[in-house]
């Protein structure tokens, strides 16, 4: 499984990434891979404080729904619209396209208790 050593990872197959004072936010290629075709993506937390681990959204795909929780503490800022017409991209480019949500993080310090790609990797097996 594919799991850039740019990113930060979540035990629950979130990833994150920064560009600037934004981060990114999404499911791994493994999450993707396990959940199969995704058909929907549903975030109803814009403009919401949340704390990390707390739900902000949930994948569906043609067998099951599985929520998404955040990675660290901070305010969610924006739903990937995209998704909307193409839910696929998650299936195709979990890292890229793919995205979910962005956002500001409160608290920096909680990247530390992510985990790193080779971290991950040794998670997933």
């Amino acid at each position: 499984m594919n799991a850039p050593a740019n990113l930060k990872y979540t035990k629950e197959h979130e990833w994150i990434r920064f560009e600037g004072e934004i981060a990114y936010v999404g499911i791994t290629d493994f999450a993707q891979s396990e959940l199969g075709e995704i058909v929907y993506v549903e975030v109803e937390t814009i403009g919401q404080n949340l704390s990390a681990g707390d739900v902000f959204g949930t994948v569906e795909a043609v067998k099951t729904v599985s929520d998404l929780y955040l990675p660290v503490d901070g305010e969610i800022l924006e739903f990937n619209e995209e998704l909307g017409n193409t839910p696929e991209s998650v299936n195709d480019d979990p890292y890229g396209t793919g995205w979910m949500i962005k956002m500001s993080v409160a608290d920096m310090a909680q990247l530390d208790t992510l985990l790193s790609s080779a971290e991950y990797e040794s998670l997933i097996g």
